[in-house]
């Protein structure tokens, strides 16, 4: 009996490390694709997008429903290196240029770290993973008017975060599938600069722009993903993914506007703006489909062509919802 178990655990122990000793897909598209020991990758994207906006209450308000937005430029890079053929390290980063409404800036940043904890020699593989959500790199700005209510300037939410993710995917003959899920947890501050120059009773107290404490949430992402490799250049992917923005709420006003509501008339404003924006019921949920081929150059070169169309359900006073938003775009993989 000791023996049979020994002889268990042997094979046991060798189906899961002896996999782990090559990665499963050399394809930078596959979705179960890691950088081995040593080796480093650079993924650099550049889309453009057309959106038309829906026709929420914070839409109308800016007398800006239904309105198309074209053309919305958008660039990513991804780093990353693998510290073993089990562990590696990565950085993403994204910018979206939309001139249409005036803003524009560093969309995504994130510097994370994965493990491969199991790898089978079936090619059943799990990861887990976790990142630094980088927003608070870079301050959020927009515009505050009575009627119209907030606009922002850049894509920042002026926050930091933490990511905590995980990765189970099966690789057969030429047909890779995978599920990965993850949740981020946005911590909230006062990194924000607000334009109040339009709001009489600030400029009649001298204050042009004011800062505010911005409540925590949390935000959710779960994908399925299929790949399918043509032959040795040519290969085939797909994904569906569903993300849950949550709303975003303030909790006081960080800035000290205590000469607004001394001014009799005005007794009151700060409160009253307060209490407005407590619930900024300006979250949004996303369905994601997105498409790829790609090419492989050389044995360290790739490009991909892909496309993304997203449906979402914006809340009532969000600016993010769409009635239509398609990316196409290209992409350059390279490992080192």
């Amino acid at each position: 009996m000791k023996k049979f178990l020994k002889t268990v655990a042997i094979a046991a122990v060798s189906m899961v490390t002896t996999g782990a000793m090559s990665s499963v897909t050399k394809n930078m598209e596959n979705p179960l694709y890691i950088p081995t020991s040593g080796e480093f990758y650079s993924k650099t994207s550049a889309g453009i997008m057309y959106k038309k906006a829906d026709h929420t209450s914070a839409m109308r308000d800016k007398m800006a429903a239904g309105d198309p937005e074209f053309p919305v430029w958008r660039a990513f890079e991804d780093f990353g290196y693998g510290i073993t053929d089990r562990a590696s390290a990565y950085v993403s980063l994204g910018w979206t240029q939309n001139d249409d409404i005036g803003r524009y800036g560093m969309h995504r940043a994130r510097l994370g770290a994965n493990y491969r904890v199991v790898e089978t020699t079936e090619d059943f593989v799990w990861d887990v993973y976790a990142e630094a959500y980088l927003a608070g790199l870079s301050k959020m700005k927009g515009v505050y008017k009575v009627v119209t209510g907030f606009k922002y300037d850049n894509f920042s939410s002026g926050r930091w975060g933490a990511v905590a993710g995980t990765k189970i995917g099966k690789k057969w003959s030429k047909l890779t599938t995978s599920l990965s899920a993850e949740y981020l947890q946005i911590f909230g501050n006062h990194n924000n600069e607000i334009d109040v120059s339009s709001i009489y009773p600030f400029v009649l107290s001298g204050i042009n722009e004011i800062s505010v404490d911005l409540k925590s949430n949390d935000e959710w992402f779960v994908s399925a993903d299929a790949f399918y490799q043509l032959d040795d250049r040519w290969s085939v992917g797909g994904s569906f993914a569903f993300i849950e923005h949550a709303d975003n709420g303030v909790k006081s006003i960080r800035t000290d506007v205590s000469r607004v509501n001394q001014i009799p008339p005005f007794n009151g404003l700060t409160d009253a703006l307060l209490h407005e924006v407590q619930d900024m019921q300006d979250g949004w949920e996303e369905y994601c489909l997105t498409a790829v081929l790609a090419n492989q150059l050389t044995d360290s070169v790739q490009l991909a062509l892909y496309g993304e169309y997203v449906f979402d359900r914006a809340h009532a006073k969000s600016q993010n919802g769409t009635d239509i938003k398609a990316e196409l775009g290209v992409r350059a993989n390279v490992r080192f």
